[in-house]
């Protein structure tokens, strides 16, 4: 059982931001990541068709003897953890804006929220930011057409930029200190934004807080890989692996191929 890869699904390949920071920490540790990108964005969809998607991913996932499984979409796990923790005895590690520590920190007390309309609409995330924002204004904006640029393996061009001078002007005007990312995918523009906003805003995403949670239940749960070698990854996509491929090319000990699920 400790040998049996750690499963990944997220809608496409914005997930591999959060992969990246789990094998890095666990390196040792075999891993599955499912691309769903024929039906990204999960941000436009219903909850019904969300936990639809969610529970066809899980079970290719367990057909594979994973032993854990993570959802970097933070769409489907505001919208779908729930369901799927009760109807299912593998752990798994779900990922939320970390609205938080960017709440607790903010001198301005105006916090930028950036997310798609699936997760900020979700109650998940809605009593999160009622839990931690008391003293805090929130600025939330959707990322429309975000996740399709960077689908499109678009994320360094001419078209991105030009999408987010208009999004980030609202977080211009309000004078925000902190910008929480609140999808998998943004944190492969975190670069560019960080080019287009005020040097004093720090941008925070959950991806190292995910990999940390990943280990804690590995160890509560006798899970962890003993082995000293290098873990091996396998990739796949349902619609086309170029984008997947890119952005996973410096991981060593990875396939990357095209699957239908």
């Amino acid at each position: 059982m400790n040998n049996n890869p750690i499963g990944f699904f997220d809608s496409g390949v914005g997930g591999t931001s959060v992969w990246k920071e789990v094998i890095e920490l666990l390196p040792h540790e075999n891993t599955i990541y499912l691309a769903d990108s024929k039906h990204a964005p999960y941000g436009r969809k219903s909850k019904e068709e969300i936990v639809r998607l969610c529970i066809k991913n899980t079970e290719y996932l367990l057909s594979q003897n994973c032993k854990l499984i993570a959802v970097p979409c933070n769409t489907a796990t505001t919208n779908a953890i729930s369901y799927l923790r009760t109807h299912y005895e593998v752990p798994f590690i779900g990922i939320e804006p970390a609205i938080k520590p960017a709440a607790l920190k903010s001198d301005t007390r105006k916090v930028g929220i950036l997310a798609t309309r699936g997760t900020l609409s979700s109650k998940l995330f809605n009593d999160t930011q009622k839990e931690f924002t008391q003293y805090v204004n929130t600025i939330e904006i959707v990322g429309t057409g975000i996740v399709e640029l960077i689908e499109a393996g678009k994320k360094d061009t001419e078209e991105m930029r030009d999408l987010l001078v208009g999004i980030t002007e609202p977080f211009m005007i309000s004078g925000i200190d902190y910008l929480v990312l609140g999808c998998s995918h943004y944190p492969y523009i975190k670069g560019m934004l960080q080019e287009l906003l005020p040097t004093r805003v720090h941008i925070i995403d959950s991806g190292a807080a995910a990999a940390r949670q990943t280990l804690n239940i590995l160890k509560s749960q006798n899970l962890l890989n003993l082995s000293s070698t290098a873990g091996k990854h396998f990739l796949y996509s349902n619609l086309q692996i170029e984008t997947l491929d890119s952005l996973t090319s410096e991981i060593g000990n990875r396939e990357v191929s095209l699957l239908d699920f």
